[in-house]
């Protein structure tokens, strides 16, 4: 951990030397849902947007392969007034969702209305993606590097993140400052698994335990060719009544059974050249009263952090088409620190994973992607192998995958 926070500052300082001054730009439209965001649409009309991607990875361990259609989305948002549009999100992961598909899902990826308050305040209502890390909010597949979607964002920071809520959003108009602050749905700890992080405790709008509540906020500054962003979610993850509650000996109400998590990332960009780099942690401080509870094997602790660099090899000679060629280094660990009498180590939930490949852009709305993802882990626990050698071929640290992919968002 204490190395990848050394590279994130050489990284960070590195850049800065070439640094030169400029107020933060304003968003690229890219699909009709920016359109639809930034007012640059005629009100009283309904637009139709959406993106997708397909990918192919290849397990050189198993020596399995596996191509799907990870998703599609569409998007149809309206503008009712000047003051008042709604956004809304439907996506269909891996293709197929039927009895005999387990891996398929449909879901409300968004659904919220968005009230105008000023040029520079604004409040959203309803199923909407909170600001936290990078990926949340910018995880249309010509928007990352890579073809699967960096992998702390998806085990410790579970993007896409979405909950049921309020928020609001702002920004000053004498700095390059933009803030907001969020309450929603809490977490359910009955859905934590061991493996997976909080991934498994959203309620994604469906049936949320809305006894419990969150609060999550978030501040954004430009300057020069870098976007620094500091994020930060407290909520309860208990969300049964009182009785309920303390007959498994867990704290309810709106934030009992308290779960944090803090993140900062930072973003560069300069002609061809960008950098991005992301830590973040959660504290879990009931984790073993919620072990107890749901034996569930959860840390207290968890972490993440990544650090980025990729180049365009194609500016300044193309306005519009990118092949940029990028690496990532990533590390996290999703037991950190486990409560002993509730909780069993597991080394494998401590990665390293070595992202490098390209994407190439003809257009800004399509991408053709391919890598290649090294990954370490710890040893296995042998109290935590359910089917050990010789039933079973031994647990290998190490593991490479070929990834190969295309997005689009229109």
């Amino acid at each position: 951990m204490r190395k990848i926070f050394i590279l994130i500052v050489a990284i960070t300082s590195c850049f800065a030397a070439n640094a030169q001054y400029r107020t933060a730009a304003q968003q690229q439209i890219l699909t009709n849902e920016d359109s639809l965001s930034t007012g640059g649409i005629a009100f009283k009309k309904t637009v139709i947007s959406g993106y997708g991607s397909a990918s192919y990875q290849h397990d050189f361990n198993a020596q399995h392969s596996v191509a799907t259609l990870d998703r599609a989305v569409l998007f149809v948002g309206h503008k009712f007034t000047d003051k008042i549009a709604f956004f809304s999100e439907l996506e269909i992961e891996n293709a197929i969702v039927a009895g005999d598909k387990p891996d398929g899902e449909i879901a409300m990826e968004q659904a919220f209305l968005k009230f105008n308050l000023n040029p520079r305040n604004y409040i959203v209502a309803g199923l909407f993606i909170p600001r936290i890390g990078i990926l949340n909010e910018n995880h249309l597949p010509v928007n990352f590097n890579g073809v699967e979607r960096p992998l702390v964002e998806q085990m410790v920071i579970p993007a896409t993140w979405r909950e049921l809520g309020i928020g609001f959003y702002g920004s000053l108009s004498s700095t390059p400052l933009t803030y907001c602050v969020s309450l929603m749905n809490g977490l359910n700890a009955e859905g934590f698994e061991h493996g997976t992080g909080i991934r498994e405790g959203r309620a994604e709008g469906g049936m949320a335990t809305a006894n419990n509540l969150a609060l999550s906020a978030a501040v954004q500054y430009s300057i020069a060719n870098f976007k620094v962003q500091l994020s930060g979610y407290m909520g309860g993850t208990v969300g049964l009544g009182h009785r309920g509650a303390d007959s498994l000996n867990l704290s309810s109400g709106a934030f009992g059974t308290p779960l944090y998590l803090g993140e900062a990332d930072l973003q560069y960009a300069l002609g061809g050249f960008s950098a991005k780099a992301l830590g973040c942690y959660i504290s879990y401080p009931d984790a073993n009263s919620v072990n107890k509870a749901y034996d569930h094997n959860i840390a207290s602790n968890m972490y993440g952090a990544y650090a980025e660099l990729a180049y365009d090899v194609l500016h300044p000679m193309h306005k519009k088409a990118q092949l940029n060629i990028f690496a990532r280094y990533e590390a996290f660990d999703l037991n950190s620190s486990i409560p002993a009498e509730s909780a069993l180590i597991d080394e494998t939930l401590k990665q390293t994973h070595l992202i490098a490949g390209f994407g190439y852009l003809p257009i800004p709305n399509v991408v053709i992607k391919a890598d290649v993802r090294l990954m370490h882990t710890g040893d296995m626990n042998p109290a935590l192998n359910i089917n050990p050698a010789p039933n079973a071929l031994p647990y290998k640290n190490n593991n490479t995958f070929l990834n190969i992919g295309i997005g689009y968002s229109f």
